[in-house]
């Protein structure tokens, strides 16, 4: 076993780099502790940079400019060409990644938080080691610590992920060549996403449900959108279906399911499901234990059974989303230097899921209303009604207000449409506010610039207002 070479004294370390870590080391520098982080990849950022939204995103935006293009006429009629291979789709994300790192190091920097770099592993409720990629080891002695790892993409034992053929959310984007089929087994967000992007370069999709419906935890009307607007598309959906065995070749994928069903498509992405990273972590010399999926559970200052240790972001599960992380790592931090949490993170963290359109939603949904007998009312706008969603073509989608009857107050906002995860935060806004500020009347009685998407508020808020005077 290699000897340790040095030993550092901190007030709080930190393990991860992604958005929760670097909310929790840039909160607690802030506040005076001597922090310092330790990170296991080669650069900073975590999986939210490298693996995740960031080129996920950067992937789907290239995709969406280039289908836009496409369905151009003006450029169909001049014959221009738009073909490019996958790899040089996906290499648009390298810049973005690039600028994002060198960014957040900047954060680092100023902020005088060292980045050790290394596998950590605790050997006592206050002592850390980190072995780095030469064998060389570094122990961290803390008052505290925040586990920030984050997860990974679910791998069953009994599927063979070193087949080239089998993908998961991670070794897709290391695909060199687009494929001209594709079953995705697993319809949460990321199978609806990479749905939506690979049935736009033109790849045919099988979409596996293990449910009964796609993204259940959205309004009943968004799902029947978003459904709709896969099977437009040309997509097919499978719904309460599970898969029996997998059988890959040198030519193709096979997807038994055990209804019967065989799905033969050139390659297989499996995203059902994350891991919590807390492999190796040490965990048992600290009494935690993770759950089944990795996970840790914590309380609302997100601390874990072990007080002096916090866990945030998706190591912890839901809502397992970069923003939630960031201010989830800041109220950890803020709890450990305080000793009390005075604000807790807010509730209404507003979905954001990427596919095309996008989706995005806050507060409850029409199901939970009538389950919880709330008198509530409803008020649409269209997005192909709107003078901006015209004159960009992106005319599918509707904005969804949901609101009380007698008071008036914002309960539900459900939008589906072209830049959805913008639109959502003008009223959330709203939503956050107290007493007779929550209002539908604040939309009705506002001046939004024309023409605009944000006009939508108003043309929903006048429609849901009609139904009740």
């Amino acid at each position: 076993m290699p000897v340790a070479t040095k030993q550092l004294n901190f007030d709080l370390v930190v393990i991860g780099t992604g958005p929760g870590g670097e909310g929790a080391a840039m909160q607690a520098s802030k506040s005076g502790k001597k922090v310092a982080v330790v990170e296991q990849a080669t650069r900073i950022g975590g999986h939210c940079t490298h693996r995740g939204t960031i080129p996920s995103k950067a992937l789907r935006y290239v995709i969406t400019r280039m289908t836009e293009f496409r369905s151009n006429s003006l450029f169909r009629e001049s014959g221009s060409s738009s073909n490019v291979t996958f790899e040089e789709l996906r290499k648009s994300a390298a810049g973005v990644i690039a600028k994002q790192v060198d960014m957040r190091q900047t954060f680092y920097d100023r902020n005088r938080v060292p980045v050790i770099s290394g596998h950590g592993e605790f050997l006592d409720p206050h002592l850390l080691e980190v072995t780095d990629g030469s064998g060389l080891t570094t122990q961290l002695r803390s008052e505290a610590f925040v586990i920030a790892t984050g997860s990974r993409p679910y791998r069953p034992p009994e599927i063979d992920f070193s087949h080239a053929r089998i993908l998961d959310s991670d070794t897709l984007l290391d695909m060199k060549e687009m494929p001209q089929s594709v079953t995705i087994y697993g319809a949460g967000v990321v199978g609806c996403e990479y749905a939506s992007m690979l049935r736009n370069c033109g790849c045919k999709v099988n979409l596996v449900n293990t449910r009964q419906k796609l993204l259940e935890f959205l309004d009943d009307e968004i799902i029947d959108a978003l459904a709709y607007n896969l099977r437009e598309r040309g997509a097919i959906i499978r719904h309460g279906e599970e898969y029996d065995r997998i059988e890959a070749t040198t030519d193709e994928v096979v997807l038994h399911l055990k209804s019967g069903k065989e799905l033969h498509t050139d390659v297989l992405l499996w995203a059902n499901g994350r891991t919590g990273n807390t492999d190796d972590l040490g965990l048992e010399h600290l009494a935690i234990q993770p759950n089944s999926r990795g996970q840790l559970e914590v309380n609302d200052n997100f601390q874990t059974s072990q007080p002096h240790v916090y866990a945030v972001g998706d190591v912890i599960g839901f809502p397992a989303l970069a923003s939630a992380a960031y201010s989830q790592g800041r109220s950890a931090a803020t709890h450990y230097c305080e000793g009390h949490l005075d604000h807790a993170p807010t509730k209404l963290i507003p979905t954001g899921i990427y596919t095309s359109p996008e989706i995005s939603s806050l507060g409850q949904t029409e199901r939970e209303l009538t389950e919880a007998k709330v008198p509530y009312e409803v008020g649409h706008s269209q997005f192909k009604s709107l003078a901006r969603a015209q004159i960009t073509g992106q005319t599918t989608g509707m904005l969804k207000l949901l609101f009380h009857r007698e008071t008036l107050a914002i309960l539900g906002i459900h939008c589906f449409g072209a830049n959805a995860s913008e639109i959502i935060h003008i009223g959330q806004a709203i939503m956050a506010q107290e007493g007779p500020a929550n209002s539908l009347l604040y939309f009705i009685n506002s001046t939004f610039n024309y023409p605009t998407m944000a006009e939508a508020y108003r043309v929903a808020a006048l429609n849901g207002y009609n139904r009740v005077r």
